[in-house]
């Protein structure tokens, strides 16, 4: 079983909670006209007759919680910025009344790239001929335009990127029997491509407390977002309007919830709660606001509501929590989102039609995989065809919101080749087939860990495959049982170093993964990292996890807009994923360091290290074997036997690269010049200085857009025996490489220091072995750059 709260949050009351979970949100609090009643256990008067006596409205019991009930109070307007003592000191009083807790509002957003003010032309909503595309497989007029579903290399794509979703069809699976829950802004259910897959029983609108979750109206049609979401799961195929789902004959419930002027701890833990025997899958594209500032997570109605989901839901087996990881950018990280970095909820983050990552993902630690969305690729049909509002198609759906549900249809789609999978069954599954394919980010790159499993710190373990997983889903056995494992706990004060100035912060616990006990784990699922600590700057704190099996998960990275200096982290339940199938025993390193200003500060004042997982995992030694990772090593090898096998495998062009580093040459087949300034060496003191003489380093500089290079030599760029125009230097404090601008850039325009293509250098887009080679090298070096944010030069 589950427990419902984190062992951090045991014994405290719904306010402590509230308060601990919401850090680092500075704006004003608001308190609702709603009210958590809990009575004595020996109460002789009904709480209705309670509520009435005290001029409260009685609305019955809060989430079949025994002795906790929903009252409100006519004299309490909807929103006020102080607690309403006078109505709540009268009913504390009473004898049977226990404690009494008003709920306060906070700020939920939609997960949603482009400004749906923006969107594009809708696209027609007629039957139009049959295409005679032979791959074509239905009539509707936005199939061909689905290139997630099936990509033919249409919208500038890669041709086979996309979900795998035709093999899982022709297998006979299209999510038959599966209810799958948008909780959004309500959906279309009038929709001639929604309408027949509408779920009314399993559908409801907490907004306006009815049975009704159509979208309330705006002339900018703000209120389209659910509608999208919807059509991407379960839009009817071959009915000659807009697309298909992607498990087009599941059905589809509207959970309208994120359409009032405040949310509620009790609208969430209510829509997460509703009808978990009829919903299977329980789909948000929203959480806490994506601003590279806030920190916060759900409360505790909602962590309640969630674990008895995992437990209790879909008669045992688990309802299924699907997430979108989160639109911040790299401005923010999704471990801050305490929906996203659950491990009650699949986080899904996106790649666009041709592998990149979208310039709106976040990354962390706790994404489990990906599925596609847009935001880059500047092509007309490069977004996600789905449906709109009114009968409408759009081709302009974007954001990490579109990928959640294409994900929430793929688990629809394993679900319906087994009824029988858990909600950690699906979890191990995804693990398990997803697939690399052809995603890339330019500075995560992809890593192994202990058990050979391929994961990127963006894309998870990679990107959803219906096929595959509808295979291994129908023959897949349960899991075994679940445990967790306080593995070992740190208490202390300890400096937090800001990395210009020395090696981050260590700490080290060891653990024997809870051997010879009950809760004893051999293969871990999840791992938490529960951090309490304090800085001077928060959005400067950079945390990382290394497992025993040297798998290194970034935790935390720089948020550059995050100015906390007083609410800091408290005993927040950082997670990483990365770890997964791995041995927990022996010593695990926490590293932490500030990454920014000189004067900024912190310090660590408790780590406890938290293992979930399982005694036995027999899929383990079939993944090694099956492995692509080359540097699985058996346990009893030492480091020189290492070193010598991986001698053993360089290739020609690595073994050349290694005597160009070495020597300090041009290779003439690489065309790299490694090393420009004789008096440079590559390492981490070359960064103790300010590139820039005469720059008050505390203060940050729009620098110019023209240099001197002869002034300013890095060992990252490549010569191409050419006039070299203009140069780019990053902001000081990051570290990134040089390279020649295109002939297209105008050094009279200000740069943009967030991103910074460079298109149209004939040397990159003609010799991909040197774009491989130079990749290699900035991977090699990668460790002596700020991992906190995107290059502002991108390969």
């Amino acid at each position: 079983m589950v427990n419902s709260l984190p062992c951090f949050l045991k014994g405290l009351t719904a306010i402590s909670v509230i308060l601990l979970l919401i850090q680092g949100t500075t704006c004003e609090e608001i308190f609702t006209n709603n009210f958590i009643v809990e009575v004595h256990d020996d109460v002789t008067s009904s709480p209705k007759s309670i509520a009435e006596d005290h001029g409260f409205s009685y609305h019955g019991k809060v989430l079949n919680k025994r002795n906790v009930f929903h009252f409100t109070h006519k004299d309490v307007p909807v929103s006020r910025s102080r607690r309403s003592a006078d109505v709540i000191d009268p009913l504390e009083n009473h004898p049977q009344v226990k404690r009494v807790v008003q709920l306060t509002g906070f700020k939920r957003s939609k997960r949603g790239f482009l400004d749906l003010n923006e969107r594009n032309e809708q696209a027609p909503s007629i039957k139009p001929n049959r295409s005679t595309n032979p791959k074509q497989k239905f009539n509707d007029p936005l199939f061909d335009k689905q290139w997630f579903l099936l990509n033919d290399g249409q919208a500038d794509g890669k041709p086979g990127l996309d979900l795998n979703v035709i093999e899982a069809w022709d297998l006979g699976y299209f999510g038959e029997g599966i209810t799958i829950a948008i909780m959004d802004d309500g959906i279309d259910y009038l929709h001639p491509d929604i309408g027949p897959n509408y779920n009314a029983e399993a559908s409801y609108d907490f907004s306006s407390n009815d049975r009704f979750p159509y979208p309330r109206y705006t002339n900018d049609w703000f209120n389209s977002h659910g509608t999208r979401c919807a059509g991407e799961v379960s839009a009817v195929a071959g009915n000659g309007i807009c697309g298909v789902g992607v498990a087009y004959k599941s059905k589809v419930a509207g959970i309208r919830m994120l359409d009032q002027p405040y949310m509620t701890d009790m609208i969430e833990a209510s829509s997460m709660s509703h009808k978990p025997q009829l919903i299977d899958i329980y789909s948000a594209s929203w959480g806490p606001q994506d601003d590279g500032r806030t920190v916060d997570g759900p409360r505790d109605l909602t962590l309640d509501a969630i674990a008895d989901g995992v437990n209790k839901g879909r008669n045992g087996k688990g309802s299924i929590f699907v997430w979108a990881s989160g639109d911040g950018g790299p401005d923010d990280d999704c471990n801050c989102d305490g929906y996203a970095s659950s491990m009650w909820t699949i986080s899904i983050n996106s790649a666009i039609n041709d592998g990149r990552t979208a310039l709106y993902d976040e990354s962390c630690s706790s994404t489990l995989a990906s599925t596609f969305s847009n935001g880059r690729n500047r092509h007309p049909e490069a977004g996600v065809a789905t449906t709109d509002l009114y009968g409408n198609c759009t081709l302009s759906h974007s954001g990490t919101s579109a990928a959640a549900p294409e994900a929430a249809g793929v688990f629809a789609l394993a679900l319906s080749a087994n009824r029988n999978l858990t909600w950690r069954d699906l979890q191990h599954i995804t693990v398990l087939t997803s697939d690399r394919k052809q995603l890339y980010d330019e500075v995560y790159q992809w890593q192994c860990n202990g058990v050979g499993l391929q994961f990127n710190h963006l894309f998870g373990f990679g990107v959803l495959d219906a096929g595959k997983m509808v295979k291994m889903a129908a023959k897949w056995e349960t899991v075994s049982e679940r445990f967790h494992c306080t593995g070992a706990s740190y208490t202390g004060k300890s400096t937090i170093p800001n990395r210009l100035e020395g090696p981050p912060l260590e700490l080290r616990l060891n653990t024997d993964g809870c051997k010879d006990q009950d809760n004893a784990i051999k293969y871990l699922e999840h791992v938490q990292a529960i951090i309490t600590l304090n800085s001077t700057r928060r959005g400067d704190v950079v945390i990382n996890l290394i497992s025993p099996m040297g798998t290194n998960s970034m935790l935390l990275s720089t948020r550059p807009r995050d100015d906390d200096n007083i609410v800091g982290f408290q005993s927040w339940p950082f997670m990483t994923t990365h770890t997964w199938g791995e041995d927990p025993k022996g010593e695990w390193t926490l590293q932490v360091s500030m990454n920014g200003n000189p004067i900024e500060h912190g310090t660590l004042l408790a780590w406890t290290l938290v293992l979930h997982g399982t005694k036995t995992a027999p899929y383990i030694d079939e993944a090694k074997s099956k492995s692509p990772c080359k540097d699985i090593k058996k346990d009893s090898e030492t480091d020189e036997e290492k070193a010598a096998e991986d001698d053993k495998t360089l290739t020609k062009e690595e073994e050349e690269l290694d005597d160009a580093i070495d020597n300090d040459i041009i290779s003439e087949s690489a065309k790299i010049n490694l090393n420009t300034n004789k008096n440079t060496e590559i390492g981490p003191d070359m960064f103790q200085q300010p590139p820039y003489p005469n720059i008050n380093p505390n203060v940050q500089q729009q620098l110019p857009p023209k240099i001197n290079p002869d002034m300013y030599k890095n060992p990252f760029y490549y010569n191409e025996q050419e006039d070299i125009n203009s140069y780019q230097q990053p902001l000081e404090g990051d570290f990134s490489y040089m390279s020649r601008f295109s002939d297209k850039f105008d050094p009279e325009e200000e740069p943009s220091y967030d991103s910074l293509e460079l298109t149209g250098n004939e040397l990159w887009e003609d010799d991909d072995k040197l774009k491989e080679i130079i990749r290699d090298i900035l991977k090699e070096k990668e460790r002596y750059r700020s991992r906190g944010s995107r290059p502002y030069y991108r390969i």
